[in-house]
């Protein structure tokens, strides 16, 4: 067998695991947000699995360069996959679909007119350096929002996912860049297919081995509210009681900065253990879901005080712990439905 008879075997094999991976995400989680992006993320691979080629230089053709377009555009998906992946709440947004058109038609006119008028390389190394920082961006966002994901199997699997994932793209971008011009590479070509069906290979095995609602949340699921346990151990309900003094009484979420790892250390018990203790039984996902409930339950209590009606609602915002204005607003409209400035006035009205 020929390295170009291997390279396009490896090809097809990635490319048919991707499009199986996305018609059962399709199936089974299109109702989520982040079962979605998988869909999309899966069929953006598949068209890089399908064109990727270090070294080549030549024009374009017609029929390649929405591929490639639809590869490149890629990188913002994965981007808002690793978001909704720690993120229950997550809402796309216009301007999301605006920056994936904005990548995928700078691909798709690199394509067509920029490389064909003589500037392959420029062509090649600026798409490059675009998917690279969004590649930044995705690992930056699995960083920050590591500690708060209170799902033990979806933070080994997110970080398995993403740093995969980012490993592979950045690489391939580098060896785009430097390998521009300098001809078709075979055994490079087939190498990266290798090493792509690998990543897809063990992704998919990987995600066998957790739950579809750890990963895909159906949207009864996602919720800012507490669930109250099922069943809960002596040991367990002397914690949560002692948890929720510190959170009802102390008022602890106001306090900057706080983090999952410092409430462990009031709490004299190890970081897994209270992150456990939190998603198994007190029914969050999300660290952050679970400081910004108690926040907003006290914002709602001042907005409803006719004491503190002239108090202005960013002020309101900083005593409860949110940091500004904007997120307040957000997860306080998310909770409500209602801005505070409108559930402020509407229970105004009712007195």
């Amino acid at each position: 067998m020929t390295l170009a008879t291997a390279d396009i075997a490896l090809r097809a094999a990635s490319v048919a695991l991707l499009l199986l991976l996305a018609a059962s995400f399709i199936r089974d989680f299109r109702a989520s947000v982040v079962g979605r992006l998988a869909v999309a993320f899966a069929l953006g691979s598949a068209a890089h699995a399908a064109t990727s080629a270090i070294g080549a230089a030549s024009p374009i053709s017609g029929w390649h360069a929405p591929l490639i377009a639809l590869s490149t555009g890629n990188v913002v998906v994965f981007w808002l996959f690793t978001r909704a992946l720690s993120n229950d709440a997550f809402v796309l947004r216009w301007w999301h679909a605006s920056i994936w058109l904005a990548v995928a038609g700078f691909s798709f006119v690199n394509c067509l007119w920029i490389a064909r008028a003589g500037s392959v390389r420029l062509a090649i190394v600026a798409v490059n350096l675009l998917a690279l920082g969004f590649i930044v961006l995705a690992v930056g966002q699995m960083i920050v929002s590591w500690s708060a994901d209170l799902v033990e199997s979806r933070r080994r699997l997110r970080i398995f996912i993403v740093s995969a994932a980012a490993l592979y793209g950045g690489m391939n971008a580098i060896l785009q860049i430097v390998g521009t011009g300098s001809g078709e590479a075979p055994v490079a070509n087939a190498v990266n297919a290798a090493v792509l069906l690998l990543i897809v290979a063990t992704i998919s095995i990987a995600m066998m081995q957790v739950t579809a609602r750890d990963l895909f949340p159906a949207a009864s699921d996602i919720s800012l509210s507490a669930k109250p346990p099922a069943s809960e151990s002596g040991a367990d309900q002397k914690l949560i009681d002692t948890l929720m003094y510190l959170m009802t009484d102390q008022r602890i979420y106001r306090h900057d900065n706080i983090t999952i790892g410092t409430l462990a250390t009031r709490l004299s018990i190890p970081e897994y253990r209270l992150r456990r203790l939190i998603n198994q039984r007190l029914g969050y996902r999300n660290f952050n879901a679970f400081l910004n409930d108690h926040r907003i339950a006290e914002a709602k209590a001042a907005l409803a005080d006719p004491a503190q009606v002239e108090v202005p609602v960013i002020t309101i915002a900083m005593d409860a712990g949110f940091q500004s204005l904007g997120p307040f607003n957000r997860a306080f409209k998310a909770t409500t439905g209602v801005t505070p400035s409108e559930y402020r006035r509407l229970n105004a009205l009712a007195v």
